[in-house]
């Protein structure tokens, strides 16, 4: 009796371990977790330029179709269910960047599930390494939390930041002094940020208001109207067509200066990482300048891809014009009625005359 007993119950436990099974292979979610994935198991990172091979594997009969995506472009699909994939990736097909790659397995039942990592691509460009030499030193308004630095038809115009101090205004360059005629200052409810002038017209970013002031440069700063934007607002300058703005981020924004909506953007990048914390611009032999803030470093950009070409240490510029009382390095401005570049500083004592030289190697 008793091993009849022992019987019935093996039948049982067999009969509970199909039933379990037959609901483990009926449950869709359980069929999802055996997705196509990526061979590599953690993120990519490439130059420019390189090729690779990228190789996935599906682990699930249950899947009808497979489709590969880069950022929102699809790069290939195959129906049925192979059990191996792989696709040939050239870094050149696509530009510089950090983007999502994701593998898509679609089931029979209707269900999907991705597989998804981060594909960087770097410049293919080192960059070459310059440094800023003194040649000459101005007074600067300590008072003054440079945030854009900017020449018009020979004349030196500033724009400030900090709550209750922003201001854009003209400069004298070699006194240092505010003209009191050319000067606007915003509501204290507003953090100015970078400004530029293009047709008469001065725009002044905002840090976190989300505004762009435009102002009609005469004999006085008269308000004309702003732009809205999402996001942070850094450094601007402007090439003569477009306006160029940052974030902070390693995106550059190009902007329709009657609109202000998005021509087109940019990410920055040298040949290892992004470079990040974009803050006050310039345009100068048609090539983007960029402060990087809490840094001494000024990178040159090419405004047709984002590569940096050029890395420009100011630390020289720091015991010349800083003082005791000034913050990070933050203006930079091209004279193009003399061709000569200025420099400075947030609260910065002076205002330099800069040159660009190579940097002897170490």
């Amino acid at each position: 009796m008793k091993k009849k007993g022992i019987f019935v119950i093996l039948i049982l436990l067999c009969l509970g371990v199909l039933w379990i099974y037959s609901l483990y292979k009926s449950n869709p979610e359980t069929e999802q977790e055996k997705a196509s994935t990526f061979d590599f198991q953690e993120n990519l990172q490439m130059n420019l330029g390189d090729k690779d091979t990228l190789k996935m594997t599906s682990h699930s009969e249950n899947i009808e179709h497979t489709e590969l995506f880069y950022g929102d472009s699809l790069l290939a699909s195959w129906d049925g269910n192979p059990k191996r994939m792989a696709y040939y990736f050239n870094t050149e097909d696509f530009g510089i960047g950090t983007r999502k790659i994701r593998l898509v397995s679609q089931f029979i039942d209707g269900s999907n599930k991705s597989d998804t990592r981060f594909l960087r691509i770097t410049s293919d460009i080192v960059p070459e390494l310059y440094k800023a030499e003194v040649i000459r030193v101005y007074p600067h308004n300590t008072a003054s939390f440079t945030q854009g630095l900017e020449f018009y038809q020979g004349n030196l115009f500033e724009g400030t930041g900090q709550l209750g101090q922003s201001m854009v205004a003209e400069i004298d360059l070699t006194t240092g002094t505010i003209n009191n005629q050319r000067k606007y200052g915003l509501d204290p409810s507003h953090f100015g940020e970078g400004i530029t002038i293009l047709d008469d017209i001065i725009y002044q970013l905002t840090w976190q208001n989300n505004k762009c002031f435009t102002y009609d440069l005469g004999q006085n700063i008269v308000p004309r109207g702003e732009f809205y934007y999402p996001g942070e607002g850094w450094g601007l300058c402007n090439n003569g067509k477009e306006l160029i703005m940052s974030d902070g981020t390693e995106r550059i924004t190009f902007r329709d200066p009657a609109s202000f909506t998005t021509n087109r953007t940019i990410d920055v990048y040298n040949n290892v990482q992004p470079v990040v914390y974009l803050n006050e611009l310039e345009y100068i032999d048609s090539m983007i300048y960029a402060n990087v803030w809490q840094t001494n470093t000024v990178v040159v950009i090419d405004p047709t891809n984002g590569k940096v070409l050029k890395e420009i240490d100011c630390s020289e510029l720091i015991e010349a014009g800083k003082g005791f009382s000034g913050n990070e390095l933050n203006g930079i401005a091209i004279d193009r009625t003399t061709g000569k570049i200025y420099m400075t500083g947030k609260n910065w004592e002076k205002l330099i005359e800069v040159r660009f030289v190579p940097k002897p190697a170490v």
